[in-house]
């Protein structure tokens, strides 16, 4: 097979030497039709077979996982089958990606750079720009329909970051969904993230809801892996011929950071060293098992991160615990892929599966906080956390209560030996990751590491190399985008062969980046992800660029600016063209300000009434009724049962933060949580009444402020029967639990007053919101 490269201008894109396709291929059919089946030949359609001989693929993609973290780079925690995939096929130290999640995924399932893929930052921050709407375009289909429509089995499980948060929704539209991208089955999540233990999940665009709990040891890491497990079964018992694409990518370690306990509590005590301690072991280590080069310099930690000599005994006792926490649980979620290799093995299919591990889609995370965080929504929500609130729930980390993040200084140790971590393209930190590929019939040098540089968009490629299969011009009449990337199969038997990846650029919140042949140009952009800041876009003209030698500084540690200010202007200059190309354009800082849904179609759009029903579950945050920065009202028509009356009437959110309407001990009751910190509680004063009943409650916002309070009454059958303050209300989001009628499918609102799914047990004709 011949493989070509080549360039326009200083774009690189790659397509395989062999035929063009334009998919899906239509079967040709020759039948000969006479006046009857008696003198006629029948020629049915043939399916499209994948060539003999060629590959399943297996994708693993972990999560928020940092260069120096994993047993297999070098790092504290253990990852015994990334180990053995390493020993067993090559192990990849210069391999990049794109600094955060959606933009990774577009990158590595696509083959184009995530700008190229709509995608130049998460889903939930889409803007009207063409390089940012969070819609990847039918111009750059995935990896995913390509193989389909060349005789393969498709399958996606666990995190699906890459559908536009206003079309996540029971009712569609779906276009974006992994079933209409390619995927035949998905089982797993969209977004960001989910509670392990409560997930929100789906089988393919139905949501499921979880017979077990945490109780009957229930975490969605297992279950998706069980599903995977079973889809390698039943697809080679139904057609063993037929090769598969398996994309792999479990929540871990993007918080909540929530193991199984028995992982959590291997670590106990492992961590008493603290953060700068562990990042020199980590590097010496690192040399040991020549992840990197003997002539590497360890980074020194910035001074926006605290050291770890300067933590109280109390403090550090805190932070030992949140990292023993987020070690449990990036072992946690290597154990599972063990379960798909010895599946493999089992159905005698790994000397012929291409095994592709990322360790993480960016760097550690940096969100965390400077003290960690045992409910990472509120830092979302832009409020800060300190320790004395987290060692309230210090022996509650990583179960069911919390929904944790580690401190910010943990997730620096976990990037050794690199500058910064996640959100931060301009630095290694945020965009270097380990990578393993095994592939026994095909990769002979085992158990050694390969150093040529690589990025994302080279998996589609290699891929399609692998499995000969060429990048097609037009899929469903749509004209596609060139692949960007190039095939990393060159790597396989050429251990000292130049790198084939030329030019790269990066971006992301503005910090800016830009590789070329050894070279790298960046400048940070003066932001620090843990810190709600404004905007400073108007101000990037001021961004202070570096430049490194990447060919002889390996860990980006000695800028050179002030040495080669000509080979800095043309890496920067460089920049912008590939900026322009990319669809990089415009620059956009802005974090939290991008969340406002009014930047994209949404259903609800000037809507102010919303009917539920008794069947209203599962509703996601995006889509339901909005009663934040607002005044509302609630209106619950029910009947009352004769004896006993309990259960949930309408629920959004969960113990991270949420409100809920119940009937309990015969009484209504309002319930409101601010973060797990102050929760409010207006409850009727008498006894419901039997039969139909109208339970209403009213909130009237005080305004000023994005989280003001304000006062609720509570009226049933019009008669007013409570009053209360709720003196502190979200603004931006409560949790990633969704919108439930009759019945709580996450966690309680407040365990102390209800335990779900507390299901009604009367029955609700409606419930209807008025916003004001």
């Amino acid at each position: 097979m011949k493989t070509i490269f080549f360039t326009t201008g200083l774009a690189m894109f790659w397509f395989c030497g062999f035929t063009q396709q334009t998919l899906p291929v239509v079967p040709k059919t020759n039948p000969q039709l006479g006046d009857t089946y008696l003198d006629s030949k029948a020629d049915y359609p043939q399916p499209i077979k994948a060539r003999k001989g060629n590959p399943n693929i297996l994708i693993i993609m972990l999560d928020d996982v940092g260069f120096g973290a994993s047993s297999t780079f070098g790092g504290p925690v253990n990852t015994p089958t990334c180990d053995w995939l390493a020993r067993n096929g090559l192990l990849y130290n210069q391999f990049h990606t794109t600094a955060l999640c959606s933009p990774s995924r577009a990158a590595l399932l696509t083959g184009r750079n995530h700008h190229s893929a709509g995608t130049g930052v998460i889903t939930e921050f889409g803007t009207g720009f063409p390089g940012y709407t969070g819609i990847i375009p039918k111009e750059t289909a995935l990896t995913a329909e390509i193989l389909r429509d060349n005789g393969y089995s498709t399958a996606a499980f666990g995190k699906w970051h890459n559908t536009p948060d206003n079309e996540i929704s029971v009712i569609g539209p779906f276009d974006h969904w992994p079933t209409y991208m390619g995927f035949e089955y998905f089982y797993g999540f969209q977004g960001g993230e989910t509670n392990q233990w409560f997930p929100s999940i789906y089988e393919n665009t139905v949501p499921v809801i979880t017979s077990s709990s945490p109780a009957q040891a229930y975490n969605f890491m297992t279950d998706m892996t069980d599903k995977a497990v079973n889809f390698m079964e039943q697809q080679k018992a139904a057609a063993p011929d037929k090769p598969f694409y398996l994309y792999f990518a479990p929540g871990a370690t993007h918080a909540p950071h929530q193991p199984l306990p028995e992982y959590r509590d291997k670590y106990k005590g492992e961590f008493n060293m603290g953060w700068d301690k562990l990042r020199e072991i980590t590097f010496e280590h690192q040399k040991q098992l020549h992840i990197i080069p003997n002539d590497a310099l360890l980074t020194p930690r910035p001074m926006e991160i605290p050291s770890w000599e300067e933590q109280s005994t109390e403090a550090k006792k805190l932070y030992e615990k949140f990292m023993e926490n987020y070690a449990g649980y990036l072992e946690y979620a290597d154990a599972p892929t063990g379960r798909l290799i010895d599946e493999l093995k089992k159905l005698n299919q790994l000397n012929n599966t291409l095994v592709i591990y990322i360790m993480g889609d960016n760097g550690a995370s940096l969100e965390g906080s400077l003290y960690g965080t045992c409910n990472e929504f509120k830092g979302l929500n832009g409020y800060p956390e300190n320790i004395e609130n987290n060692l309230k729930w210090l022996n509650k980390i990583g179960t069911p209560e919390t929904a944790p993040n580690y401190p910010v200084a943990w997730a620096w140790a976990m990037n050794t030996p690199f500058q910064w971590g996640k959100q931060i393209a301009s630095h290694l930190g945020g965009i270097r990751n380990g990578m393993v590929i095994s592939w026994p019939n095909r990769i002979k040098d085992t158990g050694q590491i390969r150093s040529q540089f690589h990025h994302l968009i080279d998996i589609a490629p290699t891929i399609l190399d692998a499995t000969q299969i060429p990048a097609p011009t037009v899929i469903n009449g749509v004209t596609q985008k060139p692949i960007e990337g190039v095939s990393m199969l060159y790597t396989f038997d050429k251990p000292d062969a130049p790198s084939e990846h030329h030019i790269q650029y990066f971006e992301m919140f503005m910090c800016r980046g830009l590789y070329k042949d050894g070279w790298f140009a960046c400048t940070r952009h003066n932001r620090v992800p843990w810190m709600h800041s404004s905007s400073t876009a108007q101000n990037f003209n001021k961004d202070e660029w570096e430049l490194y030698n990447l060919d002889e500084d390996y860990s980006q540690a000695i800028t050179l600016a002030a040495k080669d200010s000509v080979k800095l202007k043309e890496l920067k200059n460089l920049f912008w063209e590939e900026a322009l190309k990319y669809n990089v354009l415009p620059l956009d800082d802005r974090t939290g300000e991008r969340g406002n849904t009014t930047f994209r179609p949404n259903l609800n759009a000037g809507r102010k009434t919303f009917i539920y029903y008794n069947t209203s579950t599962r509703i996601p945050e995006g889509i339901a009724a909005n009663i934040k920065m607002k005044s509302y009202e609630i209106r619950a028509d029910i009947i009352i049962p004769q004896k006993d009356a309990e259960g949930v009437i309408i629920t959004q959110g969960g113990n991270s933060a949420g409100w809920s309407l119940i009937v309990k001990n015969g009484k209504a009751i309002f319930i409101y949580n601010w973060f797990g910190e102050n929760v409010y509680m207006i409850a009727s004063s008498g006894k419901l009444p039997t039969g139909d009943v109208t339970i209403r409650f009213q909130f009237i916002w005080d305004g000023g402020k994005p989280d003001a309070g304000g006062s609720g009454i509570l009226y049933i059958n019009s008669k007013k029967e409570a009053e209360g303050r709720i003196e502190k209300t979200v603004s931006r989001r409560f949790s990633l639990e969704t919108l439930d009628v009759g019945i709580d499918y996450g966690t309680s609102v407040c365990n102390e007053i209800y335990n779900a799914p507390f299901p009604y047990n009367g029955t609700i004709k409606t419930v209807t919101i008025d916003l004001k």
